[in-house]
């Protein structure tokens, strides 16, 4: 049974920064990409960034571009570095995994099967 396990969440003043980690246990991944979503009260749960095992630039939302790094490694795990978060950032970030291949990134949560529990994020102003 593959899980994914999130960590490094937390309380920070805008303009700060945080590192989220995750890893996946079960299995490793040669295929497919490995990312990070988020939700917020009464919104939908929404892509964040994400980056394929078979090599390539990830991908960004631009809501995040240029603040957000996100690296995958060792064919488990992946981290996301937030810089100058923005009250608007706060949410639950979630790790997600997909073993499928598809012609791009998808930015869509149901084309990954894989889902950890979730870490909050807040950002103060």
């Amino acid at each position: 049974q593959v899980q994914l396990a999130e960590s490094g969440g937390g309380l920070v003043q805008a303009g700060g920064s945080l590192r989220l980690s995750c890893a996946a246990s079960g299995r490793t991944f040669s295929s497919g990409a490995m990312g990070w979503f988020r939700q917020a009260p009464g919104r939908e749960r929404e892509f964040v960034a994400a980056s394929r095992w078979s090599g390539g630039s990830p991908r960004y939302a631009d809501s995040v571009q240029g603040r957000f790094t996100i690296s995958i490694y060792n064919a488990k795990n992946t981290e996301l570095q937030m810089n100058s978060l923005k009250p608007e950032d706060t949410a639950v970030y979630y790790c997600a995994a997909t073993s499928a291949s598809y012609a791009g990134i998808s930015t869509w949560p149901t084309t990954y099967e894989y889902w950890g529990q979730g870490t909050q994020v807040t950002v103060s102003s």
